[in-house]
């Protein structure tokens, strides 16, 4: 649970004044130990009472009783503070009456820095972006064998892949069940029409481009999915000996704010042209045939990158859009290649390391190598989705909380 910071708290809070309704924006005011007002509208009070007829404590969740008849008008009739407890007492207009601990309310307080606190600390870290020229300060690395005994180093490989999207895990054991293993210290794998675990290496008659000995250039995994992989594990077995088989990364989201800033006709024409990603062949006895549509450049609602749609081999033949957006979009998807090839790193994974990223901010690819009997490449790949990473974090997050020793006085 999100828990308010000791230290911003007194050891021996004031006597709260009566809290008061402002009629004109229904908002209810509450006097906070801080002397800074909180607020709470009337209608979200009356949605999250805790008490047994609206909530169940076992589950963590709101009964749906009260959407059966929801009076969205309904107002507060009389409101008090029991000082001694700190806790908020609300007569509704529906005859209901509600109790609401003060600890509880500062947890959820409307200000903005309390949202954008939760947010940060608690629902997702704040991502810092980079280019290729600052890879070698932001480039971390973790110890295997840490990361499957130690709850801690989990949590702290885990932090840094959200936060910077790319984490390097080293002294892996060279056998085929290292992220497996990994994947379950985090939740477990995500299985796609390639299944939960992938061989990248060079095979005769490959239907994936990623099986040739070939250049790899910069993309995203399977762009043609709705529901994107997003963290993508990379285990070299072997490496070849050549010159060839060196990894390239670049953020994409930090290429996305480049072209914002610098070119923002092409930034728009690549956040709002839909394109067909597609995926059609075979594995093993599996047939599949995959397309999705979606730009290149993917914001939320506050116009931030949340995803890159991006794999040449993977763009179908198919464009669905007017003529007249086709070539703008092209002018526009030059530019991004090249800003991606530009702000790149390159280095060269060797047996026993991990490369994991986050699959919907970077971009992957790698140089040609040569294949011999004598000289092979072998990788072997591997999928966690964002949701179970996040939710392990809050949970390892919660666990480390409790466990640690309170602040000294």
């Amino acid at each position: 649970m999100f828990q308010a910071d000791r230290r911003d708290l007194p050891s021996q809070p004031p006597k709260l004044a009566p809290p008061k309704e402002q009629d004109q924006s229904r908002l209810v005011q509450v006097p906070d130990p801080d002397h800074r007002d909180m607020q709470f509208p009337d209608i979200w009070l009356r949605d999250n009472c805790r008490c047994e007829q609206c909530y169940l404590p076992q589950t963590l969740s709101r009964l749906p009783q009260l959407w059966n008849h929801l009076d969205t008008s309904v107002r507060v009739l009389r409101q008090s503070v029991d000082v001694d407890q700190e806790v908020l007492c609300i007569e509704w207009s529906d005859g209901h009456v509600s109790q609401y601990p003060f600890s509880w309310l500062r947890e959820r307080d409307f200000s903005s820095a309390n949202r954008q606190r939760y947010l940060r600390d608690f629902y997702r870290p704040d991502q810092k972006l980079w280019s290729g020229l600052d890879f070698e300060q932001i480039r971390q690395v973790f110890y295997y064998q840490e990361l499957i005994d130690c709850d801690s180093a989990l949590q702290q490989w885990l932090q840094h892949l959200a936060v910077y999207g790319v984490a390097l895990v080293k002294e892996a054991p060279l056998d085929m069940d290292v992220l497996r293993r990994l994947s379950n210290r985090v939740g477990f794998m995500r299985r796609t029409t390639y299944g939960e675990e992938f061989s990248v290496r060079a095979q005769p008659g490959a239907s994936n481009y990623a099986y040739l000995a070939a250049p790899l250039p910069l993309h995203t995994d399977m762009p043609y999915f709705e529901y994107l992989p997003g963290v993508t594990m990379l285990h070299t077995l072997e490496q070849s000996a050549s010159p060839g088989g060196v990894n390239l990364l670049a953020d994409a989201f930090y290429v996305a704010e480049v072209m914002r800033e610098r070119y923002p006709e092409q930034f728009r024409a690549l956040c709002q042209t839909p394109v067909d990603w597609a995926d059609i062949g075979s594995d093993g006895d599996l047939q599949f045939h995959n397309i999705w549509r979606a730009p290149v450049i993917n914001l939320d609602a506050e116009g931030r990158c949340v995803r890159i749609n991006h794999s040449i081999p993977q763009r179908d033949s198919h464009f669905s859009v007017p003529v007249e957006q086709v070539r703008p979009w092209y002018d526009a998807m030059a530019t991004f290649v090249g800003l991606a090839h530009e702000h790149s790193c390159r280095f060269k994974t060797t047996p026993g390391d991990v490369l994991t990223f986050d699959n919907l901010r970077l971009v992957h690819g790698r140089t040609g190598y040569d294949d011999t009997d004598r000289n092979v490449r072998h990788i072997l790949g591997a999928f966690v989705d964002w949701d179970i990473v996040y939710s392990r974090l809050r949970v390892l997050r919660n666990a480390s909380a409790t466990s640690s020793p309170p602040d000294a006085p």
